[in-house]
């Protein structure tokens, strides 16, 4: 079982990490998260800045007003483990998060950005094409990082099944699938190299 296919990344869930061997990866794999980097609008008002999520479509977007800045897909959570609907504010955010509970603490969860208690937030993590979580939502390196800078603590959060834009700039948005990714070393995902790494955008150059 490859733990890009099956594991999701929420800060309350019970995640198996099953690794393989190291081995290099091409981030820039067409179809997979990593060849994905949105391009931004940078905000004229940080205060009038709002996050709304499609769980039905899979897809982000952060609007000012009727202006979309940035257009994403997602990875939401599951029917038994649903990514909660409604309009929250950020409540934190945290550039280098780990997970602290076990099974697999210490997992990166970079650019976090917590929306709902307990504990359900936006951050990096593998995205699959059909929702794939235990109601976090992870988000494209590229699109995280970007995100993390546009938002902040306040910042209106609304999830609901379908959002006005699913139908126009979300249908240009491409499918994403990490599944066929190979698994990073544990070493790796533990170590501070994975946060410098990401931080350019990339992980796992061995």
């Amino acid at each position: 079982m490859k733990l890009l296919r099956f594991l999701a990344i929420p800060a309350a869930a019970a995640a198996g990490l099953i690794l393989s061997s190291c081995s290099t990866v091409n981030t820039g794999t067409p179809g997979t998260s990593f060849s994905f980097d949105p391009k931004v609008t940078k905000p004229t008002n940080t205060s009038a800045t709002k996050v709304y999520l499609s769980t039905g479509a899979q897809k982000i977007y952060v609007v000012e007003g009727d202006k979309v800045l940035l257009a994403s897909p997602a990875c939401v959570g599951t029917a038994a483990t649903p990514t909660p609907k409604g309009t929250f504010p950020i409540r934190n955010k945290v550039k280098y998060r780990r997970r602290a509970s076990s099974p697999g603490a210490g997992y990166p969860m970079t650019y976090w950005m917590e929306f709902s208690s307990p504990a359900y937030g936006m951050h990096w993590g593998f995205v699959k094409p059909y929702p794939a979580t235990h109601g976090c939502v992870r988000l494209p390196l590229n699109t995280a990082r970007k995100m993390f800078d546009m938002v902040q603590v306040g910042t209106r959060v609304n999830v609901a099944s379908s959002q006005p834009w699913d139908n126009t700039v979300g249908k240009s948005l491409p499918r994403l699938d990490d599944g066929p990714l190979p698994n990073p070393p544990n070493s790796y995902l533990n170590g501070p190299q994975v946060f410098k790494d990401q931080d350019q955008g990339k992980m796992w150059n061995f």
